[in-house]
């Protein structure tokens, strides 16, 4: 029943589906999508390797919510990569970090945080009223600080 199958007659709107069927609920929903950089950065006031320059191979996962359109998207995958690119990666990507970002440490937890606002202020361009509820930010495989919502409101 569930077996490889070959599509007898593709759906047509207006014919198989009407267009107010495409819209499913009006519940908040929650899209993600990664991405990846390279980055040189070092570390200010810290007694260990990271005070040296050195670099990362950076991956960014972003988790944002909103309401479904009326053909049921919060947002296109596509979007959020146009923000990425245009708003947030030109600072990142191949870059000496503490020269690109806002006067900070260069740790991963401050990154998150400067990631999260970026997207949260490009977000409000985007027509469907989005907004990020986390940003993961992984600095090697196994090592990552994270943003959230919940923890930005309430501080």
């Amino acid at each position: 029943m569930y077996g490889f199958h070959i599509v007898d007659k593709l759906q047509k709107i207006d014919q198989d589906i009407k267009k107010n069927e495409l819209k499913y609920h009006k519940k908040r929903a929650l899209v993600s999508k990664e991405f990846t950089f390279d980055a040189a950065h070092h570390l200010h006031c810290y007694d260990g390797k990271c005070k040296n320059l050195h670099g990362h191979t950076y991956k960014v996962i972003f988790g944002i919510s909103g309401y479904v359109n009326e053909i049921g998207i919060v947002i296109d995958f596509g979007d959020i990569k146009k923000l990425w690119k245009e708003q947030i990666e030109v600072f990142l990507d191949h870059r000496y970090l503490n020269e690109t970002l806002p006067k900070m440490n260069t740790t991963a937890e401050n990154m998150v945080v400067w990631i999260f606002e970026k997207m949260e202020t490009a977000l409000q361009l985007a027509p469907n009223k989005c907004r990020v509820e986390f940003v993961t930010l992984y600095e090697t495989p196994t090592s990552y600080a994270e943003a959230r919502r919940e923890w930005m409101i309430s501080e």
